[in-house]
């Protein structure tokens, strides 16, 4: 395996930054703790492009959309590097291809379950032809992912992700000719040069299966590397290259002997941790140069691939946020960034707005869920690079490793302080012996805690003020205020994947908004379908790897029914999932009663994770609870589970961690992602506020470092943990709960405009609701139902304080 070493830690500049409030600026800090300095030139796109297709002209360039918002097929000059045309798409998904003539641009049709053929006149998109591949969902579910065309044949290969079959359609009468079940979910598929072999990447499957078009037959399956995507030839047809995102490489089969020769690494470290998803493949016009585009490490790795089975690392070049695609042209090296630039402030309203993108131009924006919603915030951009020399290079990879927090250092040693309960390593001691660790859902920051003084709030934006959250505010105020908390996700699909591994993979990454849309598509991110595991499992894998005893209550798990293994006789049977219809406090007596009989044998786990989602409310819908009762028994419940442990035999050796699994359900005139989050133990530091900026990931580092585990992926091997909440002495005082100020048995009973809109909402799942519906109806049952929703302000930072800068280096 071949690793890029030449750029190592000497221009690593720490973990400790600050972050910035101008995401025009030259160097940008995420939310999530990385940093971006993208390269080159850059055009607006639209909402996560995920695929680029140069045509055989090479004087077009197509890009799909597949996001949350407004998707849609743009046409591009790649020398003018201007826009050309842009077509609305009312449901798609990575699939694209021109045909040899370049007058045709063929497209996924995403869960309509078919595939759009897009004449190109005068450089623009007509009309579209239809080629239909089954009902639209739900009736079918099918979801043509990558295609492929065989021109002089007439036929086209599409592959799918849901019912994992190759689809060989006739081109002259659009019918199916063929339906050849793969077994796993499939992403790209690529004819040979010949036309006689289709190579078909496996998402789901760890391989390559080879299709010959001539028996129409699998003819033979290789073993890649975890999740291959993306699929690159050399023009002769000898070489193909397989990108591998949960293993950070790249495979090269050497297609006549279908050996794979060799498995290029395009991490920044040789580490076997994930977190670099690598999902984009470009060749140079002369091939003699490989990019392979690292989502997660927001950067293409550069490799000298002239002799296949014998590369060589080159550098790095930075890029924007979450890069998926890659394509050259000349001297150009184009890619798409699939998040953009920033996470990006909101407008002035809810109603349709011109959206100001990063380049000062505007576009119009007539759907206002795409403008408000964070699903729809990250605009994705396309970069246009010139192809660097040695020593711009040198200079891009510089750039890269300033960029990232990760190196091998943090992954073996984790900042700390000596005497804190937080180790630096794992095997250190610490005395704290158990974690609770409480998953909420949804909530900002500023809708729970803006109304507190000691903090970065805005009163204008909360919701659920002192009254109705007093336990909120008690334990920030007696144990420590985080007013600088980020969760990692956008939503609750990712969202309890980054609270569970500190990872989401490209699967999760490149279908939430697909689902989340309304375009189709199942719930399929906690547990329930392998391909969105990480590769190494969840957390409770890791305690069940290093012999660390643990349980859930309704993570992951519902009354006793769980998908992982892990989990398995490791659960509360009683627990319930998500379900609007139980109270917290109904939660919380199951949990009380199974802690109690544990405590008795001496049996309590080192770890439990509790689910509290009451909080997520049920918006306006008649009959229900309205969100204040809903947010106030949540809150409730929290009070009593701190309460409960910090009275119990084992309170000295405790802490409890608590998070919101995401905070899309909000305004917060900070970020999107800032969230409110508590640390309580005895070893807390009593009456604080804490401006250091913290994430889900670095909360997790905090708990394995505890626990004794090793990092999950990169992105907490490179958080920073939560030391500086802790003090070496312990204070033994317990918390009393506070008493509802406000009537948790309150329920909708007023018909209104907001109770109709939330009728309709589809409360069976967490996140099933329109976001922006229920998020408005939400404020107006608080507010009245004549008020406005003001609109967060998101992607100003909050700077930290000289001296805890200071403290943190």
């Amino acid at each position: 395996m071949r690793f890029i070493t030449r750029f190592l830690s000497s221009w690593f500049t720490g973990s400790a930054q600050t972050p910035t409030n101008n995401p025009q600026a030259k160097n940008v800090l995420l939310p999530n703790g990385w940093s971006l300095s993208p390269a080159g030139r850059s055009l607006p796109l639209g909402d996560l492009p995920l695929n680029l297709q140069l045509s055989p002209s090479k004087k077009l360039l197509a890009v799909t959309n597949n996001g949350h918002g407004n998707q849609s097929i743009q046409l591009i000059n790649p020398g003018t590097e201007k826009l050309l045309d842009e077509k609305p798409i009312k449901k798609s998904w990575y699939g694209l291809k021109f045909s040899a003539d370049s007058k045709k641009l063929y497209a996924s049709g995403g869960n309509d379950n078919r595939i759009l053929v897009y004449p190109i006149v005068n450089n623009k998109l007509g009309s579209a032809d239809t080629i239909v591949l089954g009902q639209p969902w739900p009736k079918d579910k099918i979801s043509p992912t990558g295609l492929d065309v065989d021109d002089k044949k007439k036929v086209l290969y599409t592959v799918t992700k849901d019912d994992s079959t190759l689809y060989v359609v006739d081109l002259t009468t659009g019918k199916t000719r063929q339906k050849v079940k793969l077994g796993y979910e499939a992403y790209a598929c690529l004819l040979s040069p010949d036309k006689t072999e289709l190579y078909i990447s496996l998402w789901g499957g760890d391989k390559l299966a080879i299709y010959n078009t001539t028996t129409q037959k699998i003819t033979t399956e290789i073993k890649t590397e975890s999740h291959p995507n993306e699929l690159l030839l050399t023009k002769s047809g000898k070489y193909l290259f397989v990108a591998n995102a949960n293993d950070n490489s790249v495979s090269v089969i050497e297609t006549k002997s279908r050996k794979v020769i060799e498995i290029i690494s395009a991490a920044l470290y040789p580490t076997k941790l994930t977190g670099s998803t690598t999902n984009a493949l470009a060749l140079s016009p002369d091939e003699e140069t490989l990019y392979i585009g690292n989502a997660d490490n927001n950067c293409v790795a550069v490799f000298n691939v002239e002799e296949p089975g014998k590369s060589s690392a080159l550098g790095f070049i930075p890029t924007g946020w979450y890069p998926t695609n890659i394509k050259t042209s000349g001297k150009k090296i184009m890619v798409a960034n699939g998040k953009g630039f920033s996470s990006l402030p909101n407008p002035a309203g809810p109603q349709p707005l011109k959206e100001t993108d990063n380049s000062g131009s505007h576009r119009g924006v007539t759907d206002k869920q795409e403008v408000q919603y964070i699903g729809g915030l990250f605009k994705g951009t396309l970069s246009f690079i010139d192809r660097p020399k040695e020593a711009q290079l040198k200079s891009y990879s510089q750039q890269v490793y300033k960029n990232t927090p990760f190196t091998l250092q943090t992954e073996a040693q984790a900042k700390s302080e000596a005497g804190n309960p937080v180790p630096g390593k794992p095997g250190e001691k610490s005395p704290i012996k158990y974690i609770f660790y409480v998953i909420k859902e949804n909530r900002t920051y500023d809708q729970i805690l803006g109304d507190m003084k000691e903090g970065n709030g805005d009163p204008n934006l909360c919701l659920f003020p002192e009254k109705v959250t007093p336990n909120h505010h008690a334990l920030a105020r007696e144990f420590v205020l985080l007013d600088n908390f980020y969760v990692n996700a956008e939503v609750s699909a990712d969202g309890h994947n980054w609270s569970m591994a500190a990872y989401a993979n490209d699967y999760v990454e490149k279908t939430w908004p697909t689902s989340y849309s309304g375009r189709g598509g199942t719930y399929d991110y906690e547990g329930t379908r392998k391909v969105a595991y990480p590769r190494d499992g969840f957390i409770w894998d890791y305690c069940l790897r290093a012999g660390v005893s643990y349980r859930s209550y309704g993570e992951f798990a519902n009354k006793g029914k769980t998908s992982l293994k892990s989990l398995q006789g490791r659960i509360c049977k009683a627990a319930p999932g998500f379900d609007m219809d139980i109270k917290d406090l109904e939660r919380v007596r199951i949990w009380k009663q199974d802690f109690d009989s544990l405590l008795a044998k001496n049996a309590v786990p080192q770890f439990s994770t509790i689910r509290l989602s009451n909080d997520h409310t049920s918006g306006q819908r008649k009959g229900k609870f309205t969100p204040i009762a809903a947010v106030a028994d949540n809150d409730l419940a929290l009070g009593q589970l701190v309460e409960h442990i910090s009275k119990s035999s084992i309170w000295k050796e405790a802490a409890i961690f608590v998070l919101e699994d995401d905070a899309q359900n909000g305004p917060d005139h900070i970020d999107a992602h800032r969230s409110p989050a508590f640390v309580i133990s005895p070893y807390t530091k009593r009456n604080s506020v804490n401006h250091t900026m913290y994430t889900t990931s670095g909360m997790l580092r905090t708990i394995e470092l505890i626990l004794g585990l090793p990092p999950m992926s990169q992105y907490d091997a490179a958080a920073l943990p939560m030391f500086g909440c802790f003090s070496p002495q312990a204070d033994l005082t317990g918390y009393t709960a506070k008493q509802a100020q406000v009537d948790l048995e309150e329920r909708n009973v007023v018909w209104n405009k907001s109770a109709e809109r939330s009728e309709h909402f589809n409360l069976a799942a967490e996140d099933s609701a329109p976001d922006l519906d229920l998020n408005e109806v939400v404020w107006k049952s608080v507010k009245g139902e004549d008020s406005v929703m003001p609109a967060p302000r998101r992607s100003a930072f909050l700077k930290v304080k000289i001296e805890e800068e200071e403290e943190d280096d």
